[in-house]
């Protein structure tokens, strides 16, 4: 339960279980298309496909699976016990190293194993720490989250990945049924639980696409992942530096969010999300044209 306190505007304490119903809704959605996979229910063309990239993707997509019940079951303690920033570093690290070691890797054209490590760590580290701090009002990370996850899978599906956009829609319709329930007003919140597997899913669904092929030559379009990124990454950008330059732990929490400075600007917390949220939808948009 998140109870009323500091930085907090709930008058009554509100549960925490997002994050098992986000992780619920992927579940449920990975347990369904497996099972009509073999039915005929889909074109033999189309389950020759999928089939083929189960099998060719099958190990990095079990350590995925297990990196986002990782992630879940950090943020759950996190949720529970208010762990100290080390312990929970230690954690987030060990899932992004997981994730890296099983392939999913990003590369920047640098044909070097240690580079790729550590842009990729990094990468993991900092999407799923920008999502995290993030989510301060209503609606406003999972929204995000969906928006995010809505424009890699058209991204993947337009590149003929399939399999990759099929978990970028899992994962959109996932964020979109628990949205009603946090937005405008929350019966529940994502929690930490929640943060942490939507900003773990956002980083992997950044990576496993691949926006430079030969049938579309264009390095230009490894930027995507930024813009479709873009909102959370410039709020943590913006609340680092501030924080840097304060004087205080970058990790401690604070209302110098872009999302707070809209409100202190005039909007309603649930107008200033949903500006956030157009910006978001906006920024994807420009992907197109990579």
């Amino acid at each position: 339960m998140d109870d009323p306190g500091h930085r907090k505007i709930h008058a009554q304490p509100i549960p925490l279980a997002g994050g098992l119903a986000v992780f619920t809704g992927l579940a449920c959605a990975g347990v369904i298309g497996l099972a009509l996979l073999p039915s005929g229910w889909l074109e033999a063309v189309s389950a020759a496909r999928l089939w083929h990239g189960l099998g060719k993707r099958s190990d990095q997509l079990a350590v995925i699976a297990g990196g986002a019940f990782g992630m879940l079951l950090l943020g759950w303690l996190d949720d529970r016990y208010e762990l100290r920033p080390a312990p929970k570093f230690a954690g987030q690290l060990l899932v992004a190293l997981a994730t890296a070691a099983a392939g999913v890797r990003i590369t920047l054209f640098v044909p070097n194993p240690v580079f790729s490590y550590a842009v990729t760590v990094l990468w993991i580290l900092t999407i799923t720490n920008a999502l995290n701090f993030l989510d301060n009002m209503n609606g406003l990370c999972a929204g995000l989250g969906a928006i995010a996850a809505a424009w890699f899978g058209f991204l993947a599906a337009g590149q003929g990945q399939y399999l990759v956009a099929l978990i970028a829609f899992a994962a959109t319709g996932a964020l979109l049924g628990f949205l009603p329930y946090n937005y405008p007003r929350a019966s529940v919140f994502l929690g930490d639980a929640g943060s942490h597997l939507v900003g773990y899913l956002l980083a992997v669904l950044a990576i496993l696409p691949h926006f430079h092929t030969v049938k579309h030559p264009n390095p230009w379009a490894v930027l995507s992942p930024v813009l479709v990124l873009a909102v959370p990454l410039v709020d943590l950008v913006w609340v680092v530096w501030l924080r840097w330059r304060l004087g205080k732990p970058f990790y401690m929490g604070d209302t110098n969010h872009v999302s707070h400075r809209l409100v202190r600007r005039g909007f309603a917390p649930v107008y200033a999300v949903a500006l956030l949220w157009l910006i978001a939808a906006l920024c994807g948009a420009v992907t197109l044209l990579l």
